[in-house]
């Protein structure tokens, strides 16, 4: 089928706006990606047709609110070929998710416990697990380095595995460098050893197909705002045998089955792990998220994605001075560079004013920054929508502002 870029366009309203008199073109999808209006309209509907909380009442709003709610949760579990609803939970994105599995299953660790983890992680797949440990000193946490075109060293990653190895956790795909690790082959190791393993799928999900039951991760996190959907809503996938054996992340409404002031029982799986009202408008409106990426093909949207990414590599190259951090053979459609000395601050700004939205900085990665050698990078990401000439208009910006910054 050809790839109809400019009927896709039509399905985001934002995509005609204006920066400063310039077309607006947004490169900013690692971060956060654009929603269509048909996930706008649902998110409408929410508000103006079913607005009540869910599995709280008997009455018809309620109902039909609720259903929406458990609707979305089976679309969720076909979509990651997960086997049980049950297995499916809520969160507010993947920093919740990620912070539930190192609070709750966390602590189940044994003493002197050690969880792996890479250097190429985002913050919120570090600091959960040192959250932890503030708590568990005698837990450590042992890191994973990387070679010079962004590949995860994978004989140092199975030489720390031992016996006192109690977690691995590490991106699907990492956010600045773009690089896909070998997540199958990593979590079949580490099952050889007997470790659970927690995947940080925020940037693979939109872009790459993730089948739960292929990979056979024990945890597989996600957020919806990145792959076309609302904000503020997470998933957290986890295998039933675990999630039985955790205690609640949290306490409150809807993750209880009885309360007393003599002792309190939880909820069956998976609202023991949901605990207060959730945004179940936004959670309601998720399907239409996931239609979006059914009707393209999660497989046609990443031939775009990787043909735009190494067109504008391409074209990248040829500018004096330019350095591309992540040259992995398998890499999903982010570019993070930097031109000369030139501040990515400054680049950012300068490109901003001609309608080109780019995110500069560390990228929630300090230490993957300071592995590099540097404070931060301006990174280029790519969607569904995105074209060909909006990459040369990217380029045309950099030539413009490259001159005025040196």
């Amino acid at each position: 089928m050809s790839y109809d870029v400019k009927g896709i366009r039509e399905k985001f309203p934002i995509l005609s706006r204006k920066i400063d008199g310039k077309p607006l073109i947004y490169l900013d999808n690692t971060a956060t990606s654009q929603t269509p209006q048909s996930v706008v309209d649902a998110i409408v509907s929410g508000y103006c047709d079913t607005k009540a909380n869910v599995h709280r009442g008997v009455h018809t709003l309620s109902q039909e609110a609720t259903e929406l709610q458990e609707e979305s949760r089976r679309r969720v579990r076909d979509y990651l070929g997960a086997s049980s609803v049950e297995e499916i939970i809520f969160t507010r994105g993947t920093t919740e998710s990620i912070n539930l599995v190192a609070s709750s299953f966390g602590s189940l660790f044994p003493q002197d416990g050690e969880i792996i983890l890479t250097v190429m992680e985002h913050h919120a797949n570090i600091v959960p697990w040192q959250l932890l440990q503030s708590r568990r000193p005698d837990l450590k946490i042992r890191v994973v380095d990387i070679n010079d075109r962004g590949e995860l060293l994978l004989d140092q990653y199975r030489s720390l595995f031992n016996e006192h190895t109690c977690m691995a956790s590490f991106c699907h795909v990492s956010n600045v460098l773009g690089t896909v690790n070998p997540v199958k082959e990593m979590i079949d190791y580490a099952h050889s050893k007997g470790v659970p393993v927690l995947v940080d799928g925020a940037q693979a999900v939109p872009h790459i197909h993730v089948n739960v039951a292929e990979l056979d991760c024990d945890f597989y996190a996600f957020s919806l705002h990145k792959m076309y959907g609302p904000t503020g809503i997470g998933v957290l996938y986890g295998k039933k045998e675990h999630l039985l054996r955790m205690p609640p992340y949290q306490g409150g409404g809807e993750m209880i089955a009885h309360v007393s002031f003599e002792g309190t029982t939880f909820a069956d799986l998976p609202f023991k792990f949901e605990a207060g009202t959730p945004d179940f408008v936004g959670i309601g409106a998720l399907p239409k998220a996931l239609d979006f990426i059914n009707e393209i093909g999660i497989e046609n949207i990443e031939e775009h994605e990787q043909e735009l990414m190494e067109y504008a590599e391409a074209k990248m190259r040829e500018i004096p001075g330019m350095r591309i951090f992540g040259n992995a053979p398998h890499k999903s459609a982010v570019i993070s560079f930097l031109v000369g000395d030139i501040h990515h601050y400054d680049m950012g700004m300068l490109l901003d004013k001609l309608g080109v939205e780019v995110r500069t900085g560390h990228h929630c990665a300090q230490p993957l920054m300071q592995r590099l050698g540097i404070s931060g990078t301006v990174r280029a990401s790519f969607a569904a929508y995105n074209t060909k000439d909006e990459v040369d208009a990217f380029i045309a910006a950099l030539h413009r502002i490259l001159p005025i910054l040196s």
